[in-house]
């Protein structure tokens, strides 16, 4: 093997061209011409990680790696995960004011259900959220069994998000109160560290999943969460995408997609609620 780099790796565009084809074939992200220094920095560092002295040397390695390490490897130093708690608040009105009391006025006597899936959770910001808004929200939550899926394709983040450990500045837009219900401060130095509490995580269960393989949950879900994913997937993919949401809710099951994504241009059967909000409904597809 060769010695490893100083520095950065050429990548030539035949070279990301490889990888781009790659990484749409496994999980259907589009990595335009514009992400091409960001592909190269980031799988830069997987070269000098494995001592490899050129582009050429790891995409050979990559396409036989037998054991599939290595793709995961390049999967997680490619995706770009951006979130925070309680990003995009609207949703999480919409959920509290709309769809939790819906949910509550449909449910029977005795021990009730809910189940939420947050499909590309990076660290559990999101999923994390959302179990605090149902602990508030519900009326007497602890008659409910309430279960929030959590998956993401990358490893990384998913290790962190099992941890539930968050400086202070990423507990920035929760509401001082929230944050002493259901975080404890674990550590004061080199800086304040909070652990999501132990009641909250028992409600959220991390899974690796790539959405473009087989979905081994059978679902009904109640909400799905699939927020700024779908961007980086072209029409056809998306629409694929939609149609197994559609599947997998329960009727009036509820969809929410990112502020910068939208069903305009999609084949889908759901109902149009509000921007980035939609429910599965009985309207033929459009």
């Amino acid at each position: 093997m060769a010695t490893a780099v100083c520095g950065l790796s050429e990548l030539t565009d035949e070279q990301f061209e490889r990888i781009s084809d790659l990484v749409k074939s496994l999980c259907g992200i589009n990595l335009h011409q514009g992400k091409k220094e960001l592909v190269k920095a980031r799988l830069s560092k997987r070269l000098r990680a494995l001592g490899f002295a050129g582009f050429d040397e790891y995409i050979r390695y990559v396409q036989n790696d037998g054991g599939g390490d290595e793709l995961v490897a390049m999967l997680d130093a490619i995706s770009t995960n951006l979130t925070s708690f309680f990003r995009e608040p609207g949703h999480f009105d919409y959920l509290a004011e709309q769809v939790l009391p819906g949910i509550a006025a449909r449910a029977g006597p005795g021990r009730r259900s809910l189940r939420i899936w947050s499909a590309g959770c990076s660290t559990g910001e999101e999923p994390y959220t959302i179990a605090i808004v149902t602990a508030e929200c519900l009326p007497d939550p602890d008659s409910w069994d309430v279960r929030i899926l959590a998956t993401d394709l990358s490893t990384r983040v998913l290790a962190q998000a099992r941890q539930g450990l968050y400086g202070a500045d990423r507990l920035k837009d929760v509401p001082g109160l929230l944050v002493s219900r259901y975080f404890t401060c674990v550590e004061t130095r080199p800086r304040r560290l909070y652990r999501v509490n132990d009641h909250l995580r028992g409600r959220v269960t991390f899974a690796r999943l790539n959405l473009l393989g087989p979905w081994p949950m059978r679902g009904p879900f109640d909400v799905i969460f699939c927020r700024n994913v779908m961007i980086y997937f072209d029409k056809p993919t998306q629409a694929r995408l939609v149609e197994r949401f559609w599947e997998l809710l329960a009727p009036d099951g509820v969809l929410f997609v990112g502020h910068s994504e939208s069903l305009a241009g999609v084949k889908h059967r759901f109902e149009y609620v509000q921007p980035t909000v939609y429910r599965k409904g009985t309207a033929n597809p459009e």
